[in-house]
């Protein structure tokens, strides 16, 4: 592929907000005015380097307007903390809800942005008091900040883990109660809930980060549907086909999903209508 510029994107993702959203959601901007489905989610959902992400495909398939607002790097904080993006979920014929990890939210050990969910803010005291030795200032990002933990400390790591789930249960189940229509959680990963998936040292795991069966079993009755998908390990293998990126993120486009995964999605939850 050639580009004008090193940094330039081939694919125009359009991007728009709806209402007074301050989140930024992949477009082309949608009418609202008639009848949808919301999908709120982080990067999956948004459909980063794929032409077609499965809400759009999805619409393509069952003919209902599917608008994604889906966020880069998303956590559950940037929507339960969007009162104009939940009065539009308010208002669908049904929300699908991603399930997105648990290192993306603020919780008692420390912050991250309002927006950006992995942009590490602040440690509190009792982040500063459990690791002493660390210096907080030199980490920006949710992910680095807690490999670099568990790589110091794996037991240390473990209460800041159970910290992280305790939070999410809760955090989730107060976005599901803002959403009083049909809801329903979409699990999408390599592993099922209850599988942790093959990782050793300062490894954090697999994607939704943290987020287990009993964690989910936990949000289960304040949703009207759970849909589990595990991506089948052939679709992993099939590297950046059919994506499209700039060349000096080539390297962060293979830990993305690709447009056969986004299909297999759109496949499982084509149900649900």
């Amino acid at each position: 592929m050639a580009f004008e510029r090193p940094g330039e994107s081939p694919l125009d993702y359009y991007k728009c907000r709806y209402g007074k959203s301050k989140l930024l959601f992949r477009g082309p901007k949608r009418d609202l005015k008639n009848g949808y489905y919301a999908f709120i989610g982080g990067t999956e959902t948004y459909g980063k380097y794929v032409k077609d992400p499965f809400p759009e495909l999805l619409e393509q398939e069952v003919g209902w307007p599917c608008v994604n607002f889906g966020a880069l790097n998303a956590g559950v904080d940037a929507f339960l903390g969007d009162p104009s993006l939940l009065e539009l979920c308010e208002k669908a014929k049904g929300t699908v809800i991603q399930v997105m990890g648990a290192q993306n939210m603020s919780n008692r050990l420390y912050s991250v942005h309002p927006r950006r969910n992995d942009r590490f803010l602040k440690a509190s005291q009792m982040l500063e008091m459990l690791f002493r030795e660390v210096d907080f200032t030199e980490y920006s990002f949710t992910r680095h900040l807690l490999s670099s933990l568990k790589s110091l400390s794996p037991e240390k790591f473990s209460a800041l883990e159970a910290e992280l789930k305790e939070a999410w249960i809760a955090r989730m189940k107060a976005l599901s109660k803002r959403i009083s229509g049909r809801t329903t959680l979409l699990w999408i990963s390599d592993r099922l809930p209850e599988e942790e998936g093959p990782f050793e040292g300062n490894e954090l795991g697999l994607d939704p980060l943290f987020v287990d069966r009993t964690m989910i079993e936990a949000v289960r009755p304040f949703v009207t549907d759970v849909v589990e998908v595990k991506i089948p390990a052939e679709m992993t293998l099939s590297g950046t086909a059919g994506m499209f990126f700039p060349p000096l993120e080539a390297g962060v486009a293979s830990e993305m999903y690709g447009p056969d995964v986004h299909q297999y999605i759109a496949d499982q939850l084509r149900e649900m209508f």
